[in-house]
C-alpha cells in the first residue's frame, strides 16, 4: 500500500484516493497531489476587503473588550507593525497601554 500525504487543510493522516484526487474524510478537503493549492496561501483581509501583510498599520473599527481585563480597545486605535498568524485570530500585535494581543481581521481596517 502506498503512503499518502496528510491533508494540507487539517493534517489528518487518513486521506484516501478517489481517481486522481485525494480526499480527507475528517474535514472534506479535496486536492490533487503536487498541485499548489490557492487555499494554502490564504490571504488575510480587513473589514473592507483589503489584503493585509506583515508590518502593516491598521485601525480598530469597533470597541473591543480585552478578555480577562476591564480595559477596552477603543474605536480608532492605531495598531502598528502587525504580524499575521494562522488560527481563529489572524493578527498578533502590541497595543500601547494594553500590551500583546491577538485580533480578528474583521475588526480592523488598513491605514
Amino acid at each position: 500500500m502506498s503512503e499518502l500525504p496528510p491533508c494540507p487543510s487539517c493534517q489528518s493522516p487518513y486521506a484516501y484516493e478517489d481517481g486522481a484526487q485525494l480526499i480527507c474524510p475528517e474535514c472534506g478537503h479535496e486536492w490533487v497531489p503536487g498541485e499548489v493549492q490557492e487555499s494554502d496561501a490564504k490571504a488575510v483581509r480587513d473589514a473592507n476587503g483589503n489584503e493585509l501583510a506583515d508590518g502593516d498599520t491598521v485601525t480598530v473599527i469597533k470597541d473591543l473588550k480585552v478578555k480577562g481585563s476591564s480595559s477596552v480597545v477603543k474605536v480608532g486605535t492605531k495598531v502598528k507593525n502587525i504580524r499575521l498568524v494562522d488560527g481563529d485570530h489572524d493578527i498578533d500585535c502590541k497595543i500601547d497601554g494594553i500590551g500583546a494581543m491577538k485580533l480578528k481581521s474583521q475588526f480592523v481596517k488598513k491605514v
